[in-house]
This record gives structure tokens, sequence and C-alpha cells, in this order.
């Protein structure tokens, strides 16, 4: 993993986002952008492109899915992994769901995944 890679956490309870943090800082991750709603997590792609995005399902204003196909449209792909307690409401089209609560193997194995 460079040492640049920066992670785009969308999720709208500030623990759980401190705890993703932390997981992904132990994965090498080295700057982190938060976001809470839909509109916030674009403003933040758009100062500067996220090498990987988390998001839960359910956030302020909308969902992880709708804040992701935005960021999608304006920046690019970028790999996506969703971490959720609402899993049947994401899964399907080849998308990394997670349950909460998270592993540090699981996440380690998901980000693994979304980098292939």
């Amino acid at each position: 993993m460079d040492q640049q890679s920066h992670a785009l956490i969308i999720e709208d309870e500030a623990i759980i986002a401190l705890e993703v943090e932390c997981l992904l800082s132990d994965l090498g991750y080295r700057s982190f952008a938060h976001a809470s709603s839909p509109s916030e997590a674009l403003e933040q792609a758009l100062c500067r492109k996220p090498d990987l995005i988390t998001a839960d399902y359910r956030i302020n204003g909308g969902t992880g899915v709708e804040a992701v196909a935005g960021i999608v449209q304006a920046c690019g792909p970028v790999p996506v992994i969703y971490i959720t307690g609402n899993s049947a409401d994401v899964r399907g089209e080849g998308r990394l769901v997670l349950d909460k609560p998270i592993t540090p193997g699981a996440l380690a194995d998901a980000c693994r995944s979304a980098a292939a």
C-alpha cells in the first residue's frame, strides 16, 4: 500500500467512523476524510479523490449507495467497501459488504479484494 493512501469514510456515527479509521490506519492508509451525508461525501471526494471509500448504507440525508454513485459520476471509479448493519439492502452488483461490527481481519480481506 502506498504511504499516501487516502480513504473516505462515509459514516454518520462518529465512534464507528473513528474505529474504521483506526483499522484502516493499521492497514497502511495515511490520510482520511469523513462524511455523514451524500453531499458531504461528494464535497470531500472533490477535495481529494480517495483511494478507498468505506460507506454505511443508512446515513444522514440518504444512503451510502447514493453517495458513492455521486462520487463515481464526478470522480471516476473508486474501490468501495460497504460497512453496514443493513447488508441485505446493499448486497448485489458485485459490491463488497461487511456486516457491523467489523473485525480487523474481515476489513483487511475486503481491502485486498477492493484493490484487486
